[in-house]
């Protein structure tokens, strides 16, 4: 009776979950990251078997246990891409709140494993390295503050953000963990970059990094001795950085073939901070320019989707998580080909870690999430006058 008098209700047709996000996901960039995870395996059962002989493992366990965690990260960013940027920022908050307070707690709870720097928690059977899972969700929290500061009578998001950046780093330097307190600090001053902050100010805050390096340099024996190494004319043969060069050198163009290589026989790193070494000795030139052009791949084709993002939290968490991601992939090769200092900074999806990779694969669950297609106008439309 009521539709003959008012008509019938229209249907809405509601796009299932799944062909939904086909349709809006960058594929080429998820694409770009399975096939990196695939070269980390390859990578694998190269290097880790030295080490799990060394250990008393099974020859292939490293591989197994990369396998394992890699499949909980590459499940962990599919779902992550799949959700709402409010509800991504929702989680990132709950995410970074936690591993805020881990980060806190690591020098009473936390263990360095023998290695010097208190960075993980041993739960027996892996471990958990806090500062990993920290990164993205500080990224998100901070674009947030940065965005909201941006509103008519917004918070101070910008000073609020600083604050929050300098304890992160604080903590970081404490355990001491100094690339991850660089990375954290890069970040946080792309995104102020991007949010409209003057030049001067940047150029200050370079200074002050600086001057913070040449304090640590004079107080933190481990962080001089990895400075020292990295300036010496001379390069001892038998560290890991004149292995890892050696290794670089000896692979060539075309490498030195397959299970052929002898850097991962020396090397202690060789699964995780020197994998690239690995790379470059038994594959080549050739393979080490596919790994890099996988990593440009997935951050030029998210900032240009961050481009045209009208919304401008998600142009800045966006463009935050493509800093930490692309950047981390620059140190970790650059410290194997002596560009820069030993940093003990994974190669993103590449290297061997659990916590590393199961938190890849949520912070580019959340750069894919944000780059997702969504209905809304160019942002070149609000610069001429056609947004709304």
């Amino acid at each position: 009776m009521t539709e003959m008098v008012y008509g019938s209700v229209p249907v809405r047709e509601v796009e299932p979950v799944l062909p939904k996000w086909w349709r809006t996901i960058d594929k080429w960039s998820i694409s770009c990251v399975f096939v990196l995870f695939g070269i980390g395996l390859l990578l694998g059962f190269a290097a880790s078997p030295p080490l799990a002989e060394k250990n008393g493992f099974d020859h292939f366990h490293y591989v197994q246990r990369q396998m394992f965690f890699g499949g909980l990260a590459m499940t962990a960013m599919v779902l992550t891409s799949m959700m709402t940027p409010l509800l991504v920022r929702r989680l990132a908050v709950i995410g970074f709140l936690i591993s805020l307070v881990a980060l806190m707690l690591l020098p009473v709870l936390g263990t360095d494993f023998g290695k010097g720097a208190t960075r993980w928690y041993s739960l027996g059977f892996a471990s958990i390295q806090p500062s990993e899972f920290l990164k993205p969700g500080f990224v998100v929290v901070g674009a947030w503050m940065m965005a909201a500061s941006r509103e008519i009578n917004g918070p101070p998001g910008l000073s609020w953000s600083f604050v929050l950046t300098m304890v992160i780093v604080a903590f970081l330097a404490m355990q001491p963990d100094f690339g991850q307190a660089a990375l954290v600090l890069f970040a946080w001053g792309v995104m102020y970059f991007v949010a409209g902050a003057p030049i001067v100010l940047l150029m200050i805050m370079a200074g002050l990094v600086v001057f913070a390096g040449t304090v640590a340099y004079s107080n933190s024996e481990h962080f001089a001795r990895r400075i020292d190494g990295f300036l010496s004319a001379d390069l001892d043969p038998t560290t890991q950085l004149g292995f890892a060069t050696n290794a670089i050198r000896e692979g060539g163009f075309f490498g030195v073939g397959v299970g052929e290589g002898t850097v991962k026989w020396s090397l202690p790193d060789a699964h995780t901070d020197f994998i690239i070494a690995v790379a470059a000795e038994e594959y080549g030139l050739v393979l080490v320019i596919v790994i890099i052009t996988l990593y440009a791949l997935i951050a030029v084709r998210s900032l240009m989707r961050l481009m045209r993002e009208r919304d401008p939290f998600i142009r800045l968490a966006g463009t935050g998580l493509v800093a930490i991601f692309a950047v981390q992939a620059m140190i970790n090769m650059g410290v194997a080909v002596r560009l820069l200092p030993a940093k003990g900074m994974t190669l993103p999806f590449v290297s061997y870690g659990g916590s590393s990779l199961i938190a890849g694969g949520i912070a580019l669950g959340m750069l894919f999430a944000f780059t997702r297609q969504r209905p809304q106008g160019e942002i070149g439309d609000i610069l001429r006058g056609r947004g709304r």
